[in-house]
């Protein structure tokens, strides 16, 4: 029997080029569990914001599995690698219009490349069901 394919990341790409067709920027909202290649820095309550235009990404893949590209935090360059199950949101951060998924659990390796790494209890935890209408909220 033949796996299926969520159709996480085809709605994700679709997003990504509607926003670049129409001249918006595409951001992505991803909810940060274990050792993920981000900039820990800058991560808030959990998650991390990120701008994925061909402006302020190189090299972007979006894949089935992984989001990977190079972009400047700081002025310093960093590699990300994002498990496609950790995006939470798509948007245009010029009109607020996205999309928002449910939080998959990610895979026990942080990169396609990765060796599996250690865990912690409660890693693979979501985060806690928001109460009340859902909103995607624009992050300046």
């Amino acid at each position: 029997m033949q796996t299926t394919v969520s159709t996480k990341p085809y709605l994700i790409r679709a997003l990504h080029e509607w926003c670049s067709d129409q001249g918006f920027t595409p951001y992505l909202v991803v909810a940060v569990r274990q050792k993920m290649q981000v900039p820990q820095e800058f991560v808030k309550n959990g998650e991390i914001v990120l701008n994925i235009s061909y402006n302020a990404t190189r090299n972007l893949t979006i894949g089935n599995d992984y989001i990977s590209f190079s972009a400047r935090f700081n002025g310093v360059s960093r590699d990300i690698t994002i498990p496609v199950g950790a995006v939470v949101s798509i948007f245009s951060r010029e009109n607020g219009e996205g999309m928002g998924f449910e939080y998959e659990g990610v895979p026990e390796h942080t990169g396609p490349d990765d060796a599996p790494e250690s865990r912690e209890p409660g890693d693979d935890e979501p985060p806690p069901r928001p109460t009340g209408r859902p909103q995607l909220r624009v992050v300046k």
